[in-house]
C-alpha cells in the first residue's frame, strides 16, 4: 500500500484573511495613510467575523507597522505609508530648486498613466467621485479662492491615479504629490491669481475630465501632459523672474553699499 506523502491543506487562519483584506483596502486607498479606521463593532460587521479574530488581525497589522493605536483614541493607518521618496530624500530635494523640474517632469510621465488607466478603467463609483471633485474645482474657480482650488487641484489629480486601478502607481504618485506640495503649492497660488492662467488650467482640467468620464484613454493621456506642461512652463517663467529681481536687488544693495 502506498503511503500518502500529502499532508492535510492547511487552512488559513480567520485573522490572517482579514489581515490580507485590510492591507488589499490600504493599497487600494479605502484607507489612506494617518486615516482612522472605523470602529471594531463596524468592521467586523462588514467583514463578518468575530471581534476577537478582527483584533487579532488589527495586532498583527501593528507589528508589522502598519498601523497603530492610540490610547482610547482608535486605531490608524501608520503616517510612514506613502514616504517613498522618504526623508532625508525628501528633504534633499525639496531645497534644491534645480531638481523641481526632474520632479514635474516625472509627474508628468506618471500622471499622464493614470490619466489614460483612469478613462480604461475608472468605474461608476469612480466617475461620481471624479464628478464631485471636478464640480468643487469649478467653483472654487469661479469665487477665485485661489488657495482651495491649489488643494482641489491636487485632489482632482489624486483621484485620477485612484481610477486607474494600479496601486503602485496610486502610492508612487501620493509619496510625489506630498514631496512636491512644499515647492510648488505657493507658485500654483500665484499662478492662479493670474486670470488668463487660472482659466487655461480650468479649461485643460476640463478636457481631462471629459476625456476620462468619456473612456477616451489617448485623449486623456495626452490632456493630462499639455496640462502638466504648462503648469511646468508657468513655474519655471516664476522662477527665472524672481531669480532676476533677486539679482537686481543684490546689485542695488551692492551699488548702495559703495
Amino acid at each position: 500500500m502506498e503511503s500518502n506523502h500529502f499532508g492535510r491543506v492547511k487552512q488559513p487562519k480567520i485573522s490572517d484573511i482579514i489581515m490580507k483584506e485590510l492591507e488589499s483596502m490600504i493599497l487600494e486607498g479605502s484607507f489612506t495613510a494617518g486615516q482612522k479606521l472605523p470602529p471594531e463593532r463596524e468592521l467586523a460587521a462588514r467583514f463578518e467575523v468575530s471581534r476577537p479574530s478582527l483584533r487579532e488581525a488589527i495586532q498583527k497589522l501593528i507589528a508589522r507597522g502598519v498601523l497603530f493605536s492610540r490610547h482610547g483614541g482608535g486605531t490608524y493607518v501608520s503616517e510612514q505609508l506613502g514616504s517613498a521618496f522618504a526623508d532625508p530624500l525628501q528633504d534633499l530635494l525639496s531645497s534644491h530648486d534645480e531638481f523641481l523640474y526632474d520632479q514635474l517632469e516625472f509627474r508628468d510621465a506618471l500622471e499622464s498613466l493614470a490619466a489614460y488607466y483612469a478613462a480604461l478603467r475608472s468605474t461608476d463609483a469612480d466617475k461620481t467621485k471624479l464628478t464631485q471633485c471636478f464640480n468643487q474645482l469649478v467653483e472654487a474657480n469661479q469665487n477665485k479662492a485661489f488657495a482651495l482650488e491649489a488643494k482641489l487641484d491636487v485632489e482632482f489629480h489624486m483621484t485620477i491615479a485612484e481610477a486607474a486601478h494600479n496601486v503602485v502607481l496610486l502610492h508612487t504618485l501620493r509619496s510625489l504629490h506630498a514631496m512636491l506640495a512644499k515647492s510648488i503649492s505657493s507658485n500654483l497660488r500665484n499662478l492662479f491669481e493670474k486670470t488668463a492662467a487660472r482659466q487655461r488650467v480650468m479649461e485643460q482640467h476640463r478636457n481631462l475630465y471629459q476625456a476620462i468620464m468619456e473612456g477616451n484613454a489617448e485623449d486623456a493621456r495626452t490632456a493630462a501632459h499639455t496640462h502638466l506642461v504648462f503648469v511646468e512652463d508657468n513655474l519655471l517663467k516664476m522662477r527665472q523672474e524672481e531669480t532676476r529681481i533677486q539679482r537686481s536687488l543684490r546689485r542695488n544693495e551692492h551699488q548702495n553699499s559703495l
